[in-house]
């Protein structure tokens, strides 16, 4: 399969935050957003090749029971993917999938975490990918799937409190229990990052939302590997 990295580190966002966590980093993704905080994988996407056997090792090797697969966009390689976590999860891993949700296939995992790309994340509209991710980045019939057969969760990107519009439609027309909607500050900076969590946390307190700080982002910055 394509990747970028595999590390050891914590799970630095979500509703398993500080779960000490080796993480896969899958390359190649089907958008393009703007803000993306691992263009390798996507903009211009390193093309390192491992095998789900040498994945398996190089995770077996930390003794760690959670295992994160991330990109990217995992399910892109579905075969592949479906593959690793059979063999995670027969091993004994509990295994949690970060996706773009748009792209749905059944796979061994125990968390699905789902980030739907808002409006925010769109290319300039003179960019030639906009058209194809603005006609891709939100999949309600994969969304429904995963939250039909999986525990999920939901983080949404958050540049403005006006992204709150766009949440709120799709939790109506999806039917996403409160519960399961986390709220993240878009950056790759502290000073990003931190200049948009009092409203953000204003805003969980008034839906009912989970609100998750970017842990790796304020202990290392916007470094890989962590």
């Amino acid at each position: 399969m394509k990747y970028s990295e595999l590390f050891y580190t914590i799970q630095g966002e979500g509703i398993l935050i500080g779960i000490p966590s080796v993480f896969l980093r899958t390359s190649y993704c089907n958008l393009r957003c703007i803000w993306c905080d691992t263009p390798y994988t996507s903009w211009k996407p390193e093309d390192k090749n491992i095998s789900v056997n040498k994945a398996i090792e190089k995770i077996t090797k930390y003794n760690c029971k959670h295992v994160v697969i991330t990109g990217g966009e995992p399910f892109i390689q579905a075969k592949e993917l479906v593959d690793l976590c059979y063999k995670l999860s027969e091993n004994g891993h509990h295994i949690t999938i970060e996706t773009n949700a748009t792209v749905y296939e059944d796979v061994s995992a125990h968390l699905i975490s789902m980030s739907p790309k808002l409006r925010n994340s769109n290319p300039k509209p003179d960019n030639h990918y906009y058209e194809m991710h603005q006609h891709k980045r939100i999949q309600t019939d994969v969304i429904h799937k995963f939250l039909d057969n999986y525990t999920c969760q939901l983080k949404f990107v958050m540049e403005t409190p006006e992204d709150l519009e766009e949440i709120k439609c799709l939790q109506v027309e999806i039917g996403i229990p409160d519960e399961e909607i986390v709220l993240m500050p878009q950056g790759i900076s502290t000073e990003e990052t931190q200049a948009k969590q009092e409203w953000i946390i204003e805003l969980c307190k008034q839906h009912g939302y989970r609100y998750s700080p970017r842990v790796h982002i304020d202990i290392w910055g916007n470094q890989r590997g962590v």
